[in-house]
């Protein structure tokens, strides 16, 4: 019996089958049989202890033999809305570095300044996926598509809020405001920045102004910067809390 794999599968308590690109991959890549085990996650916080019951490699069947809350799932959420560059490939390292950090929540958006109007989600989403299974987290983030910046922060958010910008003023570094164990919500402007009537727009709706750091970042990097942040102060205070 081999036990091999970490899978996919959002809807395997209700349909005991993998879906086809995963049941490919089972199959057809990693050789796996009947009564192979294999690990499962719906991406919500659900891990799964399968056997195989049919090798197909279009519709791979399973039999739960366990089904497990990751018990050391964050109580805070994480979430970052950056406006995409204009090459795709920094986009989606972001994305794929960023998921394997933890993160809940992705949004991209238009901004006066932004080098990209569009983005392809469904490329996006199978870069979310793979760096999810890499990690072998239990949580598949929120991903939202392209949203003009005022209709965005106009929207209730439960937490902390925060704008990244470069231009002058009061700005404290996000780890001296941040309040951990909230929520954080992070906005990342486009290469060209936020326009000042983006920034004046976002504070007049609770977004503090914070720097992420001396140097000037690229915008993946910041939002990379942003997350990692908020994800270790919280583990910091864990550990001292341990």
């Amino acid at each position: 019996m081999v036990n091999s794999g970490f899978f996919y599968a959002p809807d395997i308590e209700a349909i005991s089958v993998l879906p086809e690109e995963e049941s490919e991959h089972a199959v057809r890549v990693l050789r796996l049989r009947e009564g192979d085990e294999i690990n499962i996650t719906d991406g919500k916080g659900f891990f799964y202890r399968a056997s195989i019951s049919l090798a197909h490699p279009k519709h791979c069947e399973v039999n739960i033999i366990e089904t497990m809350l990751n018990t050391s799932l964050r109580t805070f959420k994480i979430h970052i809305a950056l406006a995409p560059t204009k090459q795709t490939d920094r986009v989606e390292w972001f994305v794929e570095k960023a998921t394997e950090i933890g993160i809940d929540a992705i949004t991209f958006l238009n901004c006066r300044y932004s080098e990209r109007r569009e983005i392809n989600t469904g490329r996006i989403e199978k870069k979310m996926i793979s760096a999810m299974k890499q990690s072998q987290s239990p949580l598949l983030p929120q991903l939202s598509g392209m949203i003009a910046f005022k209709d965005f922060v106009g929207k209730p958010f439960d937490g902390d809020k925060f704008i990244a910008h470069c231009r002058e003023g009061e700005k404290p570094f996000l780890q001296q405001i941040y309040a951990v164990g909230e929520n954080a919500l992070i906005l990342i402007g486009p290469e060209g920045d936020f326009s000042a009537d983006e920034i004046s727009l976002a504070i007049a709706q609770g977004f503090k102004p914070v720097t992420l750091g001396q140097n000037r970042l690229r915008t993946e990097t910041a939002g990379l910067v942003g997350c990692h942040t908020i994800q270790l102060l919280n583990q910091l205070e864990s550990k001292e809390i341990d």
